[in-house]
């Protein structure tokens, strides 16, 4: 299954040709042109039957990850994140370096060895990763200091429709650009998967200049607290539930029009949604939408518990909620 592999390759931002060498393959046969701009983007043109308008759909490759900095006399190797990572889910999971894919835990002082005033796995500069090396010359033999590390996770199938994968967060919107990418649409479509996201929005700050397209629509995956809040207004998603629309979060502000009309479109084709219900996060749309002039944009999220984590849960069939209501809302007009 293409999502299985999506999750499963190795790609943290700035390193996301895996990701690009798997999608190649599939997208070109589909697309009337397919290139990758200088940052890296990996974007693919699909001209429309009527072509008055241009709509660019994003997905972004990348994943969150870790970076070496530091290898000590002992052979361990000391690290900072590349993107937003709670350090409480680090402890004890296992990783793979990216040049030789070399797998390694990541570990910290054992609690029960700690004195009151130490504090443990709360911070990244209190953790290492353990790649069984004896001392610095031995580690350095297979690891380098700037070198990615990704999270060690096979993705795997759950009851009722759902996966457990690490980088659902965005592996899942590259997906569902690779089955839209199947139909045809009277808008010219740009299928533009994004580099860098988890790191500044570089990738689509790129792509959205160069494509300057009339309107946009990203999609994501977002966070999903719905086995911790305690009144339906505390939720963020809620899996199984279909797709979410964004209003708001603290990077954008989705046309209004645009949100409306999407959410019409469900209601018309009898799919899946919600609306996202807090303002927390940014994705995509914080670069796209401000970009030349500004464009139009909405964003269409896949929610997923555990997100920014060695692993996380997302239901198959908000998956294809996704691509339901942005199939029918590009053909809705």
């Amino acid at each position: 299954m293409l999502l299985i592999n999506l999750c499963n390759a190795f790609g943290p931002s700035g390193c996301e040709g895996e990701i690009r060498d798997i999608l190649m393959p599939i997208i070109t046969p589909l697309c009337d042109k397919v290139e990758v701009d200088n940052i890296g983007n990996l974007i693919a043109y699909k001209k429309g039957t009527e072509g008055k308008r241009t709509t660019m759909l994003c997905a972004h490759m990348d994943e969150v990850s870790l970076i070496i900095k530091e290898i000590t006399a002992d052979g361990y190797i000391k690290f900072d994140a590349v993107g937003g990572i709670d350090p409480r889910v680090l402890i004890s999971k296992g990783v793979m370096t990216q040049k030789n894919r070399l797998s390694g835990v990541i570990g910290a002082k054992p609690k029960h060895l700690m004195s009151k005033s130490e504090t443990g796995a709360d911070k990244i500069s209190n953790l290492y990763i353990d790649i069984g090396a004896k001392d610095k010359a031995e580690a350095e033999k297979y690891v380098s200091l700037g070198e990615y590390v990704a999270f060690d996770t096979k993705a795997v199938m759950l009851p009722n429709n759902g996966i457990a994968a690490k980088a659902l967060d965005d592996r899942a919107g590259c997906y569902v650009l690779c089955e839209l990418m199947k139909n045809t649409y009277k808008d010219n479509i740009y299928f533009v998967f994004n580099v860098q996201e988890e790191v500044g929005l570089r990738g689509a700050r790129v792509s959205s200049h160069n494509i300057n397209p009339d309107r946009a629509i990203v999609l994501e995956g977002t966070t999903c607290a719905d086995l911790v809040a305690d009144k339906d207004y505390e939720f963020s998603t809620k899996s199984g539930e279909g797709v979410a629309i964004s209003i708001y979060d603290k990077g954008s502000r989705a046309d209004r029009e645009m949100a409306c009309d999407l959410k019409q479109t469900a209601i018309d084709n009898n799919i899946p949604w919600q609306f996202k219900q807090t303002t927390m996060g940014g994705n995509d749309a914080g670069a796209i939408h401000i970009a030349r002039g500004g464009i139009k944009t909405a964003v269409l999220s896949v929610p997923c518990r555990y997100i920014h984590s060695p692993i996380s849960v997302a239901s198959l069939d908000d998956i294809r909620a996704c691509i339901d209501i942005t199939d029918a809302y590009l053909k809705r007009d």
